[in-house]
Order: C-alpha cells, then structure tokens, then sequence
C-alpha cells in the first residue's frame, strides 16, 4: 500500500468530526442520547447482543449502507469487525473467509472452507453460493469461535450470519446512486399486508460497472473490469394465530469480467506495486497487458419454505431450503502477454502462457431443518433438533493451449456427492443471582463420494504431468463426530457481564481433485477445533458508552490447508496442527445527541504448529525469495512450522464516526468508517513478494435526510489504496489488488 501515514491523519480527523450509528436498533436511542440495544440471534433466538456468551458483532444500519451503497459485494465486509477478512481469487463470485486466521485459501470451487455463511438460518456450502449480494438486510452477525451446535455444518472457525427483512408490514424504500467508473446501483424493496393474515415482501438490486481497466494489448480503450449483477427475492407469508408460514424465492444472475490476474505486479526481492515497466515505474490499477480472455458468468437460484408453531410451552420449526446454480470463468492466469520464447512478451518475466477455465456445470444443494425451542425468558430454557444437508456438484476445469483457443489441450471433470445429518440440542438455566449456565451437543455424521479425470489431454509432454489421460479416480470419505459448548454468563450489574465458553468445532473431511495439472486426488481428515474463550459486555454513562472485550485460545487437530502452486501449479490437500491466541475489543460511544463513535480492533496470533508440516515453494519459474527453511535434502520443499496462517493479519482495526445536526425538517449528516490490518502472506509458505505490509481503506458520506428522502454523496477507498490481494505464484509474480476509489451520489426514498 502507499501513503499510510496520510490516511492515518485525514482518517483520524475525519473520526474526531464525525460520527454515524453502527446499527439499525441504534438510532432512535442514539436520538435520544444513548445507544439502545442490539437485538441479535446468535444463539438461535432474540436476545440482547450483551447477554450472549458468543464473541459476536453486528453491520446493520449506516454502517451497512455505505459500504454496499457502491456497487460492493460481500468482500467490502472484510474488516468491518474483528478477526474477519475475507478475499477471493474469482472476483465477485466465489469469496473466502478466514476468522482469527482459520480459513482456506483454496481456489478450487469444490474447496472447503472453516466459516459458514448462514443466510436466513440456511447453510451455504458452495463458494459460488457465499457470494449473494447483500440487499434488504436487518443486520449482518459474526460470530467467531466455534458455532456447531446450533448451526448447519463445518463451523470450526464461526458464522456469517445474515437476516434478510421479512414480510409483514405495507411499505418500502428505493435507493439509487451512480459513480465513477459509471458504478450504479438500484436497490427497491416493497412489502404490503392485510388484515387476513397475508404478507408479502419483493426486493430486488441491480449493479453495474463499466468496464474500466485498459488492456494495453487491445485497441479497444476499455476492455475489462465491468459487470453486471442483478439479485432478487420474493417472499409470502402467512399468520394465523399461533402458525406462521413463509415461502422464499431468490435469484442471482451475474455476468461480467473474471478477477484481474497481473503479472509481475512485484519486482524480485520486494512486495511492492510496480507499473507495467516494471521496477521504478507507478503502479497504474487501470492498465493492464494481457493476451487472453476474460469472462464470468454465475446464475443461483433459490426456494424455501419456513414454518412454525407455537404450542405455548415451545415452538416447533421447520426450515427447508434448496438452491441450485451454474458458474463459467475463463482468465489469463499468466497475467500478462506473450512468453519469453515469443516475439514479445510482458510486463516482466512471462516463462510460460497460461489461461483456464472453471466451470459448474451444475450445482444442486438441498437442507432440511426441523427444530423445537423453549418459549420461557428466565429458569429453564432449551432447544433440540434434526438437520440433513445433501449437494450434488459437478466441476470441470480446462486449459488452452493459446490465450485466444476456444478448444481446451486439457479437461479435468469431478463429481461429488455429499450428504451429512445432525442431531443437536442446547439447555440453559437462568438463575436469579444473574448467573446464566448454557450447554450443548451435536451429533455430526458427513460421507463424500468423489470422482474425478482428465478424459482430454493433447498438451506438449511436461515432466510432472506425462501427456496421457488421467482415467476416473475414485474417493470416499466419512467424518464424524461429538460436537459441544459450554458457557457460564454472570451479570455482575446493570451495565457488566462476564462471560466464559469452552467449545469444540468440526469440519468435514474433504477430497481435492484437481486434475488439469495433476494426475493424483488428494482427501484430507476431519478437522477438530477446541476452543477457550472469556469476556467481558459492559455498558455505562447512561447507555451512552458500550465496551465488550474478549480474549481466546484454539488449538486445532488436522486443520485442512491446500497446498497451492510449487512448480507443477498442483493442489493438494494436507492436514497440520495449529494453535492460536488474541485479544478483540470493541467500543461504541454516544457522547452527545446526534454524535456517535465505534472503534474495534484485533490482535490475532494463528499459527502453524507442526514439525512435519512441509510444502512447495514457489514455481521454478518464478523468481520468489522464500523465508522458511529447506527441508533437508529436498531442494524446493520448505518447513511452513511457526507460520502466521495466510491471510491472517496480527492486527486490524475498523473505526467509524459522524455528526448529525438538525436542519429545517431534516437533518444534514456525516458518516466515516475505516479499516486496516497489518502485513499478510498470500500463501502457507512465507515470501518477501507473496505478502502485502498492510491496507488501509476508509470511506466518506455526507448527505442531507428527512423521515423520508435521503440525498447523499460519497467517496470508497478514499485515499486510493492499492494494495495487493492475493497472487499466482507457479508462473511469476502475479497478483491481484483490492478496489478501486469510487466516488458519487445517491438518492433514497422511503414509502
């Protein structure tokens, strides 16, 4: 990144002047002088976000609407809370979450991943599936930790929850903005309901991009960068009395450019940006040269049908759900143009061409709940239930010849059939001295059936991947497990709670077959996670401060990592130990009417504890300095023991602030928010140039609103951060960097 001192003053200036509510439930308490509560349901039903024994935080509101009032997806959340980053190697489509350094940088589009995205109390496995837009939301929870005996599957690292708005009431709002880089963004919601008992609610977002980055190579000025993502959803529900039914429909339909992959973003010996000239030149995030091409195109779509009854002494829930999608993205790996054994050939060193295409021919996911919950507020309280998941998913991966071929030299095909079951429950007892004991189990039963093959190989002879077809090979694997928590909560007083919580994660063994390159597929054990935490939730000055800090240990038992790159370009799937220890804290304060502050911050250590834990560095033709020692008598093979996880940065902190005055009837508003983390490594292995030092992104909106118009101007990234996300590290140095600044205008209204 560049020019961090900078951003650090304009930020901490604008924070000293400005201040915004962090969630919806805030706002009419903020008005009022203090900051209300926030109602969350992180244990499967609503309570105040102080009483639960879970390390959780809340996007909602002003916060939630500036940073996806752009034209962002899901990647603008990374940071907003502690602990939480996510990135992704596919762009808009196919994002990756790591939680205190648990997560999977992984690209295959069967990969496995540690942090559940929960949508409406329904699991989503599928990285293609992660990457629905967020619109027409109540709030977005993270809750870090373990989270398995309430939630779906593989949560060994914690949950992204989201809760859409439901029907019931007659109303809406409507919200457009536009950009630079004509980045637009529609977003409608609409409910109505009637004294019968019927409800509806139709919401929907469009966003849009044009194409903004220059390809050099091309005559054409504009040639990639743009998209187009349209999302939807339907709902109709029914109350009578003590049954409340709901019918869902969503629909996802993208179509735009693949992430842009670029090479030799970094010169030997440095982890720097440099421009297309290579060292001594100004990186230029809106040039590019590239030889090959590049599309992206994901459609999902969605039913459910959610009931319940309350009999009084409980209520019983059913929550059935099934989505379906297919995905097609075609990129120039290489980053660049040309190779060193052609005519022309840049920017940098480009040993070889490379470009693939990923696809999901179908993908088909189908998840059943069935749930019973105690109705009583104190005493004794609990839940219990059945869950059942299956995916069916079909992948296939080719690799061209030409940057231009439309007929792949190569095609890998898998197929995986997954299906898992769960049998959980949940006590708790409020006593009246103010302590709360809670504790929980479940049953956890996965089997993947797998196959996988190169029926089409025409590619020259390469010396680790011999010019033959690789014939159908065939795995299956099955996990299971006792999962648990434990928690004592004591509220100490009105305004303090202390809290503990011991609990043990699992993930599901995987089974990586990747076959464009290699000719093995690889499986990888279940995952185990125990993990100790203690905190305290204190509120004070009239509820105008909120201070909740949190400290914790895990220690994970075959933590699932793929190895990615080396010289072959081959992932494969491995089993390490690690362990890791931090600190979150986070602080909301509304010290005057219409003024309000939040700033939270995370010291995470995650490590890799495992003597025997060896990958491949980076590909021979790739000019990366590694770090880590040489396993001995193994040229190419280094020890990744001691290693910070990739993508786990030691520190972050995410701030935001604002001032609302009252003007005519109206008020004139300001909000900023901010994040930054410090240094990262792209992958397990540790290298000067596959690793950013550090980011910082802020954002400003300054607007004018009544109880019914809101008309508003913006700026994201807005001191032009260009730090790299991510690289490819089998071919040279490339990467892929973080958003451009966007600035414009938007307008809402409510109805």
């Amino acid at each position: 990144m560049r020019h961090l001192p900078s951003a650090l003053a304009i930020s901490f200036a604008l924070a000293a002047g400005w201040a915004a509510p962090a969630a919806a439930q805030d706002a009419p308490a903020a008005e009022a002088g203090g900051l209300g509560d926030i109602i969350v349901t992180a244990q499967r039903r609503e309570e105040n976000l102080q009483d639960v024994p879970i390390a959780v935080s809340v996007l909602a509101g002003d916060t939630l609407g500036a940073i996806t009032s752009t034209g962002a997806d899901i990647r603008a959340l990374a940071g907003r809370v502690p602990s939480l980053n996510i990135e992704s190697s596919y762009g808009r489509s196919f994002p990756r979450f790591y939680i205190r350094g648990l997560g999977n940088t992984d690209f295959d589009l069967n990969a496995s991943q540690p942090v559940s995205l929960v949508y409406d109390d329904v699991v989503l496995e599928n990285p293609i599936l992660k990457g629905f837009p967020i619109f027409d939301l109540d709030r977005v929870e993270v809750l870090r930790g373990p989270q398995g005996t309430l939630f779906g599957r593989n949560t060994p690292a914690g949950i992204v929850k989201f809760d859409t708005a439901k029907p019931g009431k007659t109303g809406g709002y409507a919200r457009v903005s536009y950009g630079r880089y004509g980045t637009s963004q529609v977003e409608v919601a609409a409910g109505a309901a009637d004294d019968s008992g019927f409800s509806v609610r139709l919401s929907g977002l469009y966003q849009h991009r044009d194409a903004w980055v220059d390809n050099i190579a091309t005559t054409k000025s504009d040639d990639l960068g743009g998209y187009d993502d349209i999302a939807a959803r339907l709902q109709l529900q029914y109350e009578n009395g003590p049954f409340t039914g709901r019918v869902i429909g969503q629909v996802r339909v993208y179509d735009g450019s693949a992430i842009i992959f670029r090479a030799n973003t970094q010169v030997p010996g440095s982890n720097h940006l440099v421009g297309l000239g290579g060292a001594g030149t100004e990186f230029e995030r809106d040039k590019v040269w590239q030889d090959g091409i590049n599309f992206q195109k994901l459609n999902t779509y969605n039913a459910g049908l959610n009931l319940e009854y309350d009999f009084g002494p409980v209520t019983l829930y059913s929550i059935t759900s099934y989505w379906n999608g297919n995905f097609r993205s075609r990129g120039d790996i290489d980053g660049g143009f040309g190779a060193v054994f052609l005519p022309e050939s840049g920017p940098g060193l480009i040993p070889f061409q490379a470009q693939s295409q990923d696809n999901v021919p179908s993908l088909d996911q189908f998840t059943q709940e069935i749930r019973v919950a105690s109705n009583n507020n104190g005493g004794f309280g609990y839940q219990g239930g059945v869950f059942y998941f299956n995916e069916d998913l079909d992948i296939s991966s080719y690799e061209f010849g030409g940057p231009t071929d439309a007929t792949p030299s190569a095609i890998a095909i898998q197929r995986q059939e997954s299906e898992a079951y769960g049998i959980f429950g949940s006590l708790n007892y409020a006593f009246d001295n103010g302590l709360t004991l809670q504790a929980g189990a479940r049953y956890n039963h996965d089997t993947r059936d797998f196959v996988a093959s190169r029926p089409v190989e025409t590619r020259p002879d390469f010396v680790v991947n011999p010019n033959t077809p690789v014939p159908p090979q065939a795995a299956k694997v099955k996990g299971e497990l006792v999962t648990w928590d434990a928690s004592a909560t004591w509220e100490a007083s009105n305004d303090v709670t202390l809290y503990a919580r011991v609990a043990r994660g699992y993930r599901a063994p995987s089974v990586q077959g990747r076959l464009t390159f290699a000719r093995t597929i690889s499986t990888a054990d279940q995952e185990e996670t125990m993990s100790y935490e203690a905190g305290i939730k204190t509120a004070f000055l009239d509820d105008r401060v909120r201070f909740n800090l949190t400290g914790y240990y895990f220690d994970t038992k075959d933590l699932q990592l793929t190895a990615v790159g080396g010289t072959s370009n081959v992932a494969s799937l491995l089993n390490v130990d690690a362990k890791g220890h931090g600190i979150e804290a986070e602080l909301q304060a509304a010290p005057a009417r219409g003024l309000t502050f939040s700033v939270g911050g995370a010291w995470n250590v995650a490590k890799i504890d495992d003597p025997n834990a060896f990958v491949a560095g980076c590909g021979s033709a790739t000019p990366c300095t590694v770090l880590d020692p040489v396993r001995a008598g193994s040229p190419g093979i280094y020890s990744i023991d001691g290693n910070q996880l990739p993508q786990s940065p030691k520190f972050t902190a995410n701030w935001t602030a604002g001032y609302e005055v009252p003007v005519g009837n109206g008020a004139l508003y300001a909000f900023t928010d901010w994040y930054y983390r410090s240094k990262v490594q792209f992958f397990l292995y540790r290298s000067v140039e596959f690793s950013d030092d550090e980011m910082i992104e802020g954002g400003l909106r300054v607007g004018y609103r009544t109880d019914r118009y809101d008309f508003a101007a913006f700026v994201r990234n807005i001191t032009g951060d260009a730090s790299p996300t991510g690289g490819i590290d089998f071919n040279n140095l490339t990467s892929y960097v973080n958003e451009p600044r966007i600035w414009g205008v938007e307008a809402g209204v409510k109805f």
